[in-house]
């Protein structure tokens, strides 16, 4: 028997600093936890493809597979897509055990991120209380990743900002440029934007220029392949491997 295998999956995209991102974080994972085996597998626009991964962990002998939505919230792709893909690769495999894990968020740990992207963007503890935040998430048409992007704005409010809104590159309202208008509109003295989001894209670059054109005083990179994120990773695999003896029929 071998030791479960990490299985990254991520969404994929035609910007190549999506793949050389989520590459990186893998990387960062493999570091922490020497000798977990670690792939990475995408749902679309880049290669390898979750069934390829799969095919060849079974053939070179793996009987345990934790994947991993590389995602921040539970909408379509967790829900639908990547359990669909799983679904029928256990049929196609029955001798590999797949566990999905769950998504990344909401954590501590990806607030931890947002705040390191914030400080290295130029946010010092002492601007804190005088400045709006945009939470500005990548959007969806599901009610319940809105409302998790909602709640984590409530709670940030209440680490010191002295204003935080959420905002949507897509799918969603409102976007970040009038998230960050209506801060200003409020009378806040400084607004800063924080991508939660993963990894470089159109939706971040839109994220960007949405801030920009609203006069943002601080715009924080994607929370990309950070320490805090990596951990993260190692703590869903080892959520997810705790049932690993029970059927993973369903």
């Amino acid at each position: 028997m071998t030791h479960p295998t990490l299985l990254v999956i991520a969404h994929g995209s035609r910007d190549p600093r999506h793949a050389a991102t989520v590459h990186a974080l893998t990387e960062r994972v493999r570091a922490e936890r020497p000798g977990l085996r670690v792939e990475t597998a995408f749902l679309e626009f880049n290669a390898p493809s979750v069934p390829r991964v799969l095919e060849r962990l079974a053939a070179q002998g793996a009987d345990e597979v934790v994947a991993l939505p590389l995602l921040l919230t539970r909408a379509f792709h967790a829900k639908t897509d990547i359990p669909s893909v799983l679904r029928e690769a256990r049929t196609r495999l029955p001798g590999l055990r797949v566990r999905q894990a769950d998504v990344l968020g909401p954590s501590p740990l990806l607030n931890a991120t947002l705040e390191r992207r914030l400080r290295e963007a130029g946010v010092r503890p002492g601007d804190v209380p005088r400045t709006g935040l945009v939470l500005a998430a990548a959007g969806s048409s599901d009610p319940e990743a809105i409302a998790v992007i909602a709640e984590i704005a409530r709670e940030l409010r209440h680490t010191g900002w002295c204003a935080v809104r959420p905002a949507f590159a897509s799918a969603s309202l409102p976007r970040t440029e009038d998230a960050v208008r209506a801060l200003r509109a409020e009378g806040v003295e400084r607004v800063a934007v924080a991508p939660y989001v993963i990894a470089p894209g159109r939706l971040p670059d839109r994220i960007a220029a949405g801030a920009e054109a609203a006069g943002a005083d601080v715009v924080a990179d994607v929370l990309g392949p950070a320490p805090e994120l990596a951990r993260l990773l190692l703590d869903r695999f080892d959520e997810a491997r705790v049932p690993m003896g029970a059927s993973l029929s369903a």
